[in-house]
């Protein structure tokens, strides 16, 4: 197994996790982004993605350049980080009600359908995937995570930044951190 672990930032779709990599990146650690996708109206700070994680099912080589960095991460891939290297999962959660909001305010942005899915079969099917990376999660012994909410961290990013510190070994800046905390983002509250 590799020495140093790769730090991965995951959750659902609009759970957080951006929010997260900025917080990270700010306290003083390494992301690996490409800015393929780039800052909308959605993400004004910006989308912190790695292109070749999408394809991580095909090719994992690139992991090895995540070392010691940290990555954002979909939830639903995480099945496919191979056991040859350690991880720190940061699991981002969030108010159901307002990931949902913000997916949909997301699409009438981009004048995509909100009505393939009712907000029920979402949340259901949501709940359903939530349940089951959390238990694969917990199966994997190379795999270390805590879990941050997304609500929390805009009510008291003071006490997330110290847990998030301490969970990746008490390295980051954590006022730098906390600093990068915009609550006006704070949008699609429920």
């Amino acid at each position: 197994m590799s020495q140093k672990a790769v730090t991965v930032v995951s959750g659902l779709p609009r759970s957080g996790t951006s929010l997260m990599m900025k917080m990270l990146e700010s306290g003083g650690m390494e992301v690996l982004i490409d800015n393929v996708r780039q800052v909308d109206e959605d993400n004004p700070q910006g989308y912190y993605e790695f292109e070749k994680v999408k394809q991580i099912k095909e090719d994992q080589a690139w992991l090895e350049d995540a070392r010691g960095k940290v990555v954002k991460m979909v939830s639903a891939l995480l099945k496919h980080l191979p056991g040859d290297h350690a991880y720190k999962v940061i699991f981002m959660r969030r108010k159901m009600e307002e990931i949902l909001a913000s997916q949909k305010r997301m699409l009438v942005r981009r004048e995509e359908p909100t009505d393939k899915a009712s907000d029920e079969a979402m949340a259901a099917w949501f709940h359903k995937h939530l349940k089951k990376v959390e238990a694969w999660l917990a199966s994997q012994p190379n795999i270390d995570v805590i879990y941050v909410s997304y609500n929390e961290t805009l009510e008291d990013p003071v006490q997330q930044a110290k847990r998030v510190n301490q969970f990746l070994g008490n390295a980051l800046d954590e006022e730098k951190m906390v600093g990068v905390v915009d609550p006006t983002l704070y949008r699609q509250r429920r």
